[in-house]
Parts: structure tokens; C-alpha cells; sequence
């Protein structure tokens, strides 16, 4: 039935109140426009997210991930949720905009977009709009946030067309500046930018960095799993260094960690289509204007599908095993023409930062706290706090020693054992 609504969208468009409300906010772009108008979007928008072009990137996710585990040190109680989404935001706003965005400026985009993704659900599940007309705190953060990441986008629109010396740049507002201009049917409007622009920083910040988020809180819970990620990644990455384009297929394990996350706990958890005429489904007529619902995390834990699907197995994924998963049953894409564009992008990024964090850091759990997952607009920890254990000496980029610590950084006590660091001293990292 899934599929059937998937591979249909003519007649299973995208709307409902998620997409309604979505519309509002990033106006009609690659995710939330009409059938009608997809292929078209998609076209123009595909080569930007090719295999040979996200490799081009893994560089850049390098770069940024290294830079977000900078400040860490040893025995810091870290925001887990925090920095992921500090990561998430920093590669997407460099594939958009190259390195354009100053410091402070890209700071703001972080915040603001943290501030829309908590506020998002609830104007999707509440249908009485007139709740967030009135002026509560929460309400003007929203608005506010909103406004500010729009503001954000215009100015960065302008600076480019304004000829700045950057503005030949190959990036993915290059390429839709670059649309405006193109002859005939092809060209777009400087509104189509700026809704391309504002649904692809805010597809790709969130659901990348909860993914990573659940990643490290599972492994924090499955020890064995752990080590077995370590022990790849210390082989593959032995120089201590991100991984390159050629390191990427020999992280097996790291994959399988981050398949099996997307199982177990899909960020894009509900979703909705609209009927565009009366149709059939399951035995059922459905009106025209009708809303169907589907969700990729009850499909991912039927256990018709998917053996002890509440136990967290990344060995289901290996070559061997994978090959018993019924196809179509894992979804955390989607499926068919609007399957997510940007899927091999989250995946490599994902991939570089999980490997590289995995080689240098051990996060574990505060003794008694417990992440509890609340309904929202996605799946994942929102409030995850780990302790951050060095595991190796540190590349020259990388934290100074443990005891030069930043005024005001939080610390706990570490008990480290022999499995610490491979065996090398924790304080030399």
C-alpha cells in the first residue's frame, strides 16, 4: 500500500498539513512543490546531487567535521545534538553557498533553523491557526527565526548578483542563478531561488543531524557494535585524518551503523499525501482531497519484514544478509520520483562524520540519564549530552591536551580502562 502511494504521485501528490505548512514557510521548492511542477525542479536541480559531484564534497565534510570536534576535551560533557546540528548546518550552507556566508551570519542560520524545526510540528498537528497569531514567546521565536533565515537567503541572492568577486562559484545557488538567465521554459524566477534555496538548507540540516545523533546514541548502547565500528575505522583512517573519496567503500561496518540507524530510528518518521481524484486503495475508495498517511518507522519495525526489528543489528546490512530484506521495505528516502534528492549527500556526510569522530572520540552515556525521543515533525534525540573520551593522539588540527581546557567547559569524572585509547595514553590527545 506504501509503494502503491509512493510510485503514484499523480495521484497521490504531496500535501496535507505537514506540506501546507511547509509551503508556507519555504514557499514551493523541490520538496514540497505540486507533481505538476517536479520533474522540471528535479531536472535542473540533479546534477548537483550526482555521485561524482557529492565525491567532489567529501573534502568540504572533512573540513567541517573536524572543525566541529575541535573544542572537545576529554572528560567534557558535550550537547551531542547540538554539534551534529552545528555540522549538518556548516556542509549544507557550504554546498549552497560555498564559503559565502561570514561567521556570524551562518551562527544565525544554525540558530534559526533550530528554532523553526521546534516549532514546525506543532503548526502541522494544531489546524487552528489563529494558536500562533497570538504573541507568546514561543510564537515570536517562530516568526522571528523565520523571518531572519529568509532575510538570510535574500542577502546572500544579492551579494551574488551583484557581481561580487566569488560570483562565478560552482555551487548549488550558482546553478540556479545560472537557471534564471537559461532560454525558454527552463528558466526560473528569483522566487523559485529563493524557495530552492530555503527547502534544501532546511531538508538537509535536520534529518542528517538527527540521524547522526541516534547513531551515537545507540552505539553508546550496544558496546560490542562499538567496538567493532572503532576497530574499522582506526585500520581505515590510521593517519587520523577524515576519510577521503578512496576510503569511503572500505568503511563497511560504518555503514551498516548508520543503514541500520536509518531502520531503527528514520528521522522522516510520518508523512502525508493528498488525493488528486477518487482513487482506490486497499479495497477502500478515497475521495478526491483525501489524506493518506504512511510512516517509514512502523514499516521499518514489522516484524513480517524485519526480524527483532526493536534490536539495534547492523549486521543486517551486510552483503550477505541484506539480500533477505523484501525490496521497498526500507524507506528512509522515500520511493519512486520523489524519492530525497539529497540521499547520497546525507549519506556520505553522515558516513565522514561518524568515522571520523568514531576514530578520535568515545561518547558514552551519563550514568542514569536516559534520551526519551518525542513526537515531532522528525524522529530523533534532540537533547542528547554524551562524555567525550579521547580514544587516540589527536591530528595537529584536532583538541590540545585535556588539561587546557576553555574557561567555563563543563567536566565529569571519566573512568577510563584498558580498552581507553587503543592503549595509548588519554592525556596525550
Amino acid at each position: 500500500m506504501v509503494h502503491q502511494v509512493l510510485r503514484d504521485p499523480r495521484t497521490f501528490d504531496k500535501g496535507g498539513p505537514l506540506y501546507d505548512r511547509l509551503r508556507m514557510l519555504l514557499g514551493d521548492g523541490v520538496g514540497t512543490c505540486r507533481h505538476e511542477d517536479h520533474r522540471r525542479q528535479r531536472r535542473m536541480l540533479q546534477p548537483e546531487f550526482r555521485k561524482a559531484r557529492v565525491t567532489d564534497q567529501v573534502r568540504l565534510m572533512g573540513e567541517e567535521v573536524e572543525s566541529v570536534c575541535r573544542a572537545w576535551r576529554a572528560g567534557q560533557v558535550v550537547d551531542v545534538s547540538a554539534a551534529m546540528m552545528d555540522l549538518s548546518t556548516r556542509v549544507v550552507s557550504r554546498v549552497l553557498f560555498s564559503d559565502s556566508l561570514d561567521t556570524d551570519t551562518a551562527a544565525e542560520m544554525r540558530r534559526c533553523l533550530a528554532t523553526v524545526f521546534r516549532g514546525m510540528f506543532v503548526r502541522t498537528v494544531m489546524p487552528v491557526d489563529a494558536l500562533f497569531r497570538v504573541p507568546t514567546p514561543a510564537n515570536r521565536r517562530y516568526r522571528h527565526a523565520s523571518d531572519r533565515l529568509r532575510a538570510i537567503v535574500d542577502a546572500a541572492i544579492a551579494r551574488r548578483r551583484r557581481g561580487t568577486p566569488h560570483d562565478d562559484r560552482d555551487d548549488l545557488l550558482g546553478t540556479l542563478l545560472t537557471a534564471t538567465r537559461a532560454d525558454g521554459g527552463t528558466a526560473i524566477t528569483d522566487q523559485e531561488v529563493h524557495g530552492q534555496v530555503l527547502t534544501l538548507m532546511f531538508a538537509g540540516v535536520e534529518s542528517t543531524a538527527l540521524c547522526l545523533s541516534s547513531a551515537f546514541e545507540l552505539l553508546g548502547r550496544h558496546p560490542e557494535e562499538e567496538r567493532r565500528l572503532h576497530s574499522e575505522v582506526d585500520a581505515v583512517l590510521a593517519s587520523g585524518r577524515p576519510p577521503g573519496p578512496d576510503g569511503l567503500p572500505r568503511l563497511l561496518h560504518t555503514r551498516c551503523v548508520l543503514t541500520e540507524t536509518l531502520r531503527h530510528r528514520p528521522p522522516g518518521w510520518l508523512f502525508t499525501r493528498l488525493t488528486t481524484q477518487e482513487t482506490e486503495l486497499a479495497g477502500h475508495r478515497l475521495p478526491q482531497g483525501a489524506t493518506v498517511m504512511f510512516s517509514p518507522y512502523l514499516l521499518h519495525h514489522d516484524p513480517a519484514l524485519f526480524p527483532d526489528p526493536h534490536r539495534f543489528l547492523p549486521d543486517r546490512w551486510l552483503p550477505e544478509e541484506a539480500v533477505a530484506v523484501p525490496p521497498g521495505a526500507m524507506i528512509p528516502f522515500g520511493a519512486g520520483s520523489r524519492k530525497c534528492i539529497g540521499e547520497t549527500l546525507a549519506l556520505t556526510e553522515a558516513t565522514v562524520a561518524v568515522a571520523f569522530i568514531a576514530r578520535h572520540w568515545r561518547l558514552r552515556h551519563l550514568p542514569g540519564r536516559t534520551e526519551r525521543l518525542r513526537p515531532a515533525a522528525s524522529l530523533g534525540p534532540r537533547e542528547l549530552v554524551m562524555v567525550s573520551e579521547p580514544r587516540s593522539r589527536q591530528p595537529e588540527s584536532t583538541p590540545p591536551r585535556a588539561d587546557s581546557r576553555a574557561p567555563g567547559t563543563t567536566v565529569v569524572p571519566v573512568v577510563h580502562d584498558s580498552r581507553t585509547a587503543g592503549g595509548n595514553d588519554v592525556r596525550d590527545a
